[in-house]
């Protein structure tokens, strides 16, 4: 089948597969802003709201891996519903929580700690469909691309839902909402055939692969149990994500900032919408190239691209310059997203394939979490322009790491090295 978007959308069960993947997923581009605003009506407190969407953003992120691990173990079906349907009961407990005003804070808390620590993985789980679906690496790399421009997209039209919802309705309505996309879209997925025949597979052996021994010699045991595991790759790969997390996430604050220095308030969203933009145009373009290069050296090339991009807008003289610079920059975003799910599933085995991309996609949330709140402090303590160079070389630096081979005699499959 000649490589395209299209062969990739007419693979038997792909598009009944990522079709409720991607409705389930829509509940994560709307459920945080849900959850501030609906916490925020009831208990008239910002400090409450944030502390709230702090905790559970921080248990959904820090424990996707570990939730991957049981879709590894236990296959989709067995491990996916009850995370979701635990997941989609907590949410509606916050929403009929926050219907009223006057709810506890500690309630609200109680219930979000939960509630992200239950988050089903559907990104991870779909992109190791995505594995199983198309086994041609080229028409791999087009799924991956389709894929990450479309979760782009559902944090684009989340907000905008959320917003509809409000001006109509209470803010509860809106994890009401976000509760029954990820029950619908997550029974949608496990009942698809692609998903029947995936059972739960074997835990990975304890011992480092062949590829690793050679690399780095015998290793001790409490060594082998602490590897990722894609081995070095992988940890390449996690590099570069968190570094362009931290730098995006950054980036949206000093956009704000910059606005309000030019007195330009309404650039922002021309910022922003141009940052998405690029990124969807640059993640179809990526996709639809036949590489000849590696995974590592193009990801070497999209993190510095990316980063030197967006250190050099912050000398933008006006924000609508600034708009020009944002969607130069997104042109490398979902490439750059992409070529680290790609070596991630090329450097993990079959029974680890969904932690391998959870640990990626935990990365990118981490240092997009931790960049907001470090920048918050740098405002107003040094110049915008620098700002802006400090917050994107940490991805222009991860080059680097992305770009270093493993210290081994014999070849490894690129992405791995």
């Amino acid at each position: 089948m000649p490589p395209s978007y299209a062969a990739v959308l007419r693979t038997r069960y792909a598009c009944r597969t990522f079709g409720a993947a991607l409705l389930g997923r829509l509940s994560y581009g709307m459920v945080s802003l849900s959850l501030v605003l609906a916490v925020k009506e009831t208990t008239r407190s910002y400090a409450v709201a944030g502390t709230v969407m702090a905790l559970f953003g921080l248990t959904s992120v820090l424990l996707s891996p570990a939730r991957a691990g049981l879709i590894d173990r236990h296959g989709p079906r067995r491990a996916l519903l009850p995370m979701a349907a635990a997941h989609a009961l907590l949410l509606t407990g916050l929403a009929f929580a926050t219907w009223r005003p006057g709810a506890s804070g500690i309630l609200l808390g109680a219930l979000a700690v939960p509630a992200g620590a239950c988050t089903p993985p559907l990104g991870p789980v779909m992109r190791t469909l995505w594995s199983d679906l198309v086994p041609d690496r080229r028409l791999l790399q087009r799924a991956y691309s389709l894929d990450t421009v479309a979760e782009e997209l559902l944090f684009v039209t989340g907000p905008l839902l959320v917003g509809l919802l409000v001006h109509v309705a209470a803010p509860s309505l809106g994890l009401a909402a976000s509760a029954t996309l990820i029950s619908t879209g997550s029974l949608a997925l496990v009942s698809s055939p692609a998903v029947r025949g995936r059972a739960g597979r074997k835990k990975a052996p304890a011992e480092p692969s062949p590829a690793v021994e050679r690399a780095f010699g015998p290793q001790p045991a409490p060594v082998r149990r602490r590897l990722l595991p894609g081995g070095p790759g992988l940890r390449q790969a996690i590099a570069v994500s968190a570094a362009a997390g931290m730098c995006l996430g950054a980036f949206d604050l000093l956009v704000i900032g910059f606005a309000d220095a030019h007195d330009a308030p309404e650039a922002v969203a021309w910022v922003l919408a141009a940052l998405s933009g690029g990124s969807a145009i640059g993640g179809l373009a990526y996709g639809a190239v036949p590489w000849r290069a590696s995974p590592r050296l193009r990801l070497a090339f999209l993190a510095a691209a990316m980063g030197l991009t967006l250190a050099a807008s912050g000398l933008s003289p006006h924000p609508y310059v600034l708009v020009a610079w944002a969607a130069l920059g997104g042109l490398f975003v979902a490439p750059a997203l992409t070529t680290a799910y790609l070596i991630a599933d090329e450097c993990a085995g079959p029974a680890t394939r969904t932690t391998a991309g959870a640990w990626v996609n935990t990365a990118y949330n981490a240092g997009s979490a931790a960049a907001t709140a470090a920048t918050g402090l740098l405002v107003g303590r040094l110049p915008l322009a620098a700002c802006f160079a400090l917050v994107a070389a940490p991805v222009a630096l991860s080059a680097v790491t992305a770009r270093r081979r493993s210290r081994r005699p014999a070849a490894v499959p690129c992405g791995c090295e």
